[in-house]
Order: C-alpha cells, then structure tokens, then sequence
C-alpha cells in the first residue's frame, strides 16, 4: 500500500515510517525539518505541497503524526498552532477526501493531553481525594493551552470529514512516550528512568508500540470506520483504587508487584507518593485489538534480570525513551 506520513522526521515519524516499510509498504515521508526518511519536505499547511504527495504518488493510506507538540509551546505562538495543528489537519482530509482521490484510510496521531483540563493538571496540588480515572468517555473535555485545544478541534475535523464522506478515520489519543525528560522532572525528585518507569504504571508506553499502534489502526480503519482511542501501556489499577492512589500510591503499586520496592531498591529508586490520574486503555484492547508490548510488569522483570542495565544512557533505555 502506498502510504503517506507525516512528521516523518519525528520520533514517531521516523519509527512508523521504519516498520511501515519493513511491512512491505511504500512510504513517503513529509515534514518540514528534512530527515532521512522524509521525502518531502514541506508543511500540511501548505495545499499544493499535500495535493501533489498525495495525487502523485497514489497515496491509499494517511497517517497524520505531524503537529507542532506541546515542547513547542515555549517557540510558538498560538496562530501557528493554529495553522499547522488545525488547518494543516483539515487540508489532509479534504485532500484526502476529494473527488478522486485514491485515499481509504487515515490515521490522526492525537494526544490524552487534550483530556486534561487546569483542574485535573493541579490536582494534585489541591487535595484531590481520588485519582481520575481517564476513558474515551470522560467529558467535557477542557484543554488547559493551545496545544491541546488544537489537538480537539483537528479531532473534531476528522469526526465532520468522516460524517460527510465516508472516509474510515481512526483518532489515536497517545499517551506519553517522548524521549525528552519529563515535565514532571521540576516538580519530583526521582530520575528521568525512574520517572518514565513510574509512568507506565498510568501514562506511558514505548515508541515502538506507539508506532505499532499506527499500523494495527491503518490495518482496521475500514472496519471501524470512525472511532477513537487512548493508547497507553494497560494499568494494573482499577477504579476502586483510585482513592488509595492519592492517598499512598507506593503501598497500590506493592499490591499489584510485590516485589517491585525490591528491585527498585537496589537502583536507590522510588514510586510517586501520588498518582493523580490513570488512562484506561481497554477500549483499544477490545475494539482496536491492540495491546502495548511493554507495561510496568515487563520493566520490573527486565531491571532484575539485568543489574547492569540502567547504566546506559537514558536515550538508549527503550523503555524510557
């Protein structure tokens, strides 16, 4: 299948566009920051730049993973969000869903960023008594900057293109899996391994199944039609205890993996005393039929395989990146 992707000099970009090709796909890549799977180097925002790649090269499948990213923030203004996030988004559908137009399926890479308002954001600094537990259900959805309501409105442009043409489109509400350290890192004091470890218990996964992900949904698209899904590693919790993860997550944690202050012990590590939220990825297990590879029982049995691990870079730990 010939497939389009964009971002595809990004850390998403360049792992799907990887696995993509090692599934027998064509692949051209499109971002604005050349790269070496990039074969055009070009903005979404920019019609005759997106209406030659996908006419000249007979795109059948989308992948939408190019947006400006929360990281940005700080670079950006919000008229560029704006443009490339939201306008971008609705150039690739309509695009894609012309007269002609040789496109069957697309893909848009989301983010559960846009699932948390300032409330659920400060939570934890204001004696929350239990810990959200976050689903494709919850609502209103609230987004606390640019980023996020960006995000929303490109999923509400896909909902409206899908409505109107029929085209299959599957929104993928990633959780995080970026290599950079956290954002929490101002406010903890563990390590950067040993805070991303700590995630996959509520809000991460590896970029390997994040890309993993992509194609499952690029593959199952035409049966689904239109839907959207959190995509995280599974958590061990449930709902009953999200009172217990705010008052002392470490003692929730040693229920599930008793053996987990073990292995973190030898490592001078520790748990987050509070887990303000849990995303709830089943609904991508039963419906999608997707399941992340690596969660916080996988990270457990490689640390104590291997003592030694830890001493690379972060950048090389797959897991925490």
């Amino acid at each position: 299948m010939n497939i389009l992707v964009t971002g595809s000099s990004g850390w998403l970009g360049q792992n799907l566009v990887l696995r993509l090709k090692e599934g027998g796909h064509q692949v051209i890549g499109l971002d604005p920051v050349p790269g070496p799977h990039t074969d055009i180097v070009g903005s979404v925002a920019d019609r005759a730049v997106v209406r030659a790649a996908i006419r000249d090269n007979a795109i059948r499948g989308i992948v939408h993973a190019g947006a400006l990213h929360k990281p940005q923030l700080a670079t950006h203004d919000s008229a560029q969000f704006i443009s490339v996030n939201v306008q971008g988004t609705m150039i690739l559908l309509e695009e894609a869903s012309a007269p002609g137009s040789t496109v069957e399926r697309f893909v848009f890479t989301s983010t559960t960023s846009l699932m948390i308002s300032r409330q659920i954001g400060a939570a934890h600094r204001r004696g929350l008594h239990r810990a959200f537990w976050i689903d494709e259900e919850m609502a209103p959805l609230e987004p606390r900057n640019i980023y996020g309501v960006s995000k929303l409105a490109a999923e509400h442009l896909c909902r409206m293109v899908h409505d109107a043409s029929g085209l299959p489109i599957v929104v993928l509400r990633t959780a995080r899996f970026f290599p950079e350290e956290d954002d929490m890192a101002r406010d903890i004091i563990q390590s950067d391994a040993n805070i991303k470890a700590n995630e996959f218990l509520f809000r991460r996964l590896t970029v390997d199944d994040a890309a993993r992900a992509h194609i499952v949904a690029l593959e199952r698209a035409p049966q689904i039609g239109f839907d959207t899904f959190i995509i995280s590693a599974l958590t061990p919790f449930s709902p009953d205890d999200c009172e217990q993860l705010v008052e002392y997550a470490p003692m929730v944690v040693h229920r599930y993996f008793p053996r987990y202050r073990e292995i973190y012990a030898r490592r001078g590590w520790t748990m987050f005393d509070c887990i303000d939220r849990v995303y709830d990825s089943t609904k991508a297990m039963r419906r999608l039929g997707f399941v992340c590879s690596t969660d916080f029982g996988d990270i457990l049995a490689q640390m104590d395989r291997d003592d030694g691990y830890l001493d690379v870079p972060v950048s090389r730990v797959p897991w925490a990146s």
